[in-house]
Formats: C-alpha cells, structure tokens, sequence
C-alpha cells in the first residue's frame, strides 16, 4: 500500500509478521515503541513480531531487545 492509497494522515493498525506485515486499518505512519518517532508505512523496515512494535531504525530495534532482556549479557 502505497500513501495515495487512502488512510489519510493518520496512524496505521498493523499487524507484524516474520519477515512482513499485515495492514488491519490504514494510514500513513505507525509510531516508533522506543522514540515515539512517526515511521512512514512505506519505509518500515524494523519491527517486533513478539512484541508487535515498530521502530524508526536499527538502534531503536536493539534498544528495544535490550529492554526486553532478549539479548544476553554483553561484556562491558
């Protein structure tokens, strides 16, 4: 779907697949868990499918996993 196809300037419903995505209801943007940044429907690359969350980019993403404790511990 395309930002010409409807939805407005509004937030999308989506649900979050391996690999893809599934538009409940439409709209232009979903917003970031970590940032609360807006992400254009058509540039979302990063998202949880356990989680059902999307992120602006991959630093977010990793924050995320971070917050989530899915990453084991990390030398510091």
């Amino acid at each position: 779907m395309n930002r010409f196809e409807g939805g407005g300037n509004r937030e999308a419903k989506i649900r979050y697949l391996d690999a893809d995505f599934q538009i409940l209801t439409p709209g232009t943007f979903v917003t970031c868990a970590i940032t609360g940044r807006p992400v254009l429907v058509d540039e979302l690359k990063y998202w949880s499918v356990a989680r059902q969350e999307a992120y602006v980019d991959a630093a977010a993403s990793l924050e995320a996993e971070k917050r989530a404790g899915a990453l084991p511990n990390q030398r510091r």
